[in-house]
């Protein structure tokens, strides 16, 4: 699950990390109060207007914009909420903006060397060490991924311990290494400590800071301020239905495919994809060696959905429901390897899946090809109820075994 950016700050202030004031908005209307609320006490008011949509790249798409009076901010609000924003993580047709952060604006420190005193921080998970681990760089504000590919020796790794996590003395280790100085190191040290805390109590999955960034030297800060200034940050779904309601009040459900919010309902796994051959398979695995095969002979999937081992006609109807809701899909396999799930039960929820499927033209029945492979627990019992339902499946095709059923639906969708 992700949540906005808005959110982030406050999750990041509540546990002690500075961050510049802001506001949420909805409404145009709302844009110059809100200006006023954020830069009050600045000498020079300015402020940064910025869309909340879960997509990167708002800046080069002009849904990040620097404000200097509340008509500049009313204005910059007015096109975010007028305008789809585009960018190469959105869909071609671009993402309705329905909320936007208004920001107090923040100088940064001129770095010696050049450029702006503007540095990465984030905590994941690392698979190959099985820890969580701390990544900085001195390369803020710019695609991460790209500086490490590029220049591999400016991303600082730092593996936190089990069950102490980010421990003092590596804090400031990475402080000192980031270049920070003087009373900035302890700045420094005390945020990636509440990271780290953030991180394990909130079970995140990703704990994002970029920008990090200095302030030039002031009467209160002679060092400069050490700042987060943007944020994101993705959490373990599998904790958050126990532990954390208030992060489940969060979810924005209108930046979420609806075909997977529906697919939650009932426990099933499902994520939307580009292709045209819909897969409805029992298990995690079996359902990524399905989506190979299906490329393999030249197909391409259209979804990855894994209805568990122990899912009931109901929710089988449900999947078959969430498939075909997709106008790309133009054929389905399945492929069912019956261990605690029977293959009786997926045949009777295609049965009744092909009763209740309500197709453009206003007919009921499964009109696309539709190739059926089942072993396993009650095969026999579930390849005769599928014969013996051959009237209402007319486009119903029997696979031998997972290649013959893989060969069979790219050819009828070619």
């Amino acid at each position: 699950m992700k949540i906005h950016e808005y959110q982030a700050r406050d999750l990041l202030a509540s546990f002690g990390i500075p961050v510049p004031p802001g506001k949420m908005i909805t409404s145009i209307e709302d844009a110059a109060q809100a200006f006023k609320a954020v830069t009050a006490g600045q000498t020079t008011p300015f402020a940064v207007v910025k869309a909340q949509v879960h997509a990167g790249g708002r800046g080069k798409a002009g849904f990040v914009k620097l404000t200097k009076t509340a008509d500049e901010a009313t204005e910059a609000a007015r096109f975010m909420f007028t305008n789809r924003m585009k960018s190469p993580q959105t869909p071609p047709e671009g993402l309705e903006v329905k909320k936007l952060l208004v920001a107090a604006g923040v100088d940064i420190a001129d770095r010696p060397t050049g450029g702006k005193e503007e540095f990465y921080l984030a905590i994941t998970v690392d698979r190959t060490t099985r820890r969580n681990m701390l990544i900085a760089s001195r390369e803020g504000g710019v695609e991460i991924e790209q500086v490490a590919h590029d220049r591999p020796d400016a991303i600082i790794k730092e593996p936190l311990h089990p069950t102490l996590g980010l421990l003092s003395f590596q804090a400031r280790d990475i402080a000192f290494k980031l270049g920070f100085k003087g009373k900035q190191v302890n700045q420094a040290a005390a945020i990636m400590s509440g990271l780290a805390k953030l991180f394990v109590s909130k079970d995140c999955s990703l704990a994002e800071i970029n920008p990090l960034i200095l302030t030039p030297p002031s009467t209160q800060f002679p060092d400069g301020q050490v700042i987060a200034i943007d944020a994101k940050f993705s959490f373990d779904e599998n904790g958050i239905e126990a532990r954390h309601k208030d992060l489940k009040d969060m979810a924005d459900h209108s930046e979420e495919n609806p075909a997977e919010l529906r697919a939650q309902k009932f426990n099933l796994s499902y994520v939307a994809l580009d292709g045209n051959i819909g897969c409805l398979v029992n298990g995690a695995g079996l359902a990524m060696a399905t989506m190979d095969i299906i490329k393999h002979h030249g197909g391409e999937p259209a979804n990855f959905l894994d209805v568990g081992g122990g899912a009931t006609e109901e929710a089988v109807t449900e999947a078959f429901g969430i498939i075909l809701s997709d106008p790309q899909v133009k054929g389905v396999m399945v492929n069912i390897f019956g261990g605690i799930m029977r293959c009786d039960v997926i045949a009777q929820g295609i049965i009744n899946a092909a009763g209740k499927h309500k197709n453009p033209d206003g007919s009921i029945g499964f009109k696309i090809p539709l190739v059926v492979r089942l072993e396993g627990t009650n095969v026999e019992a579930g390849r005769k109820l599928l014969q013996d339902a051959q009237s209402k499946l007319p486009t119903l095709q029997a696979g031998i075994d997972l290649t013959d059923a893989a060969k069979k639906v790219c050819a009828a969708v070619k």
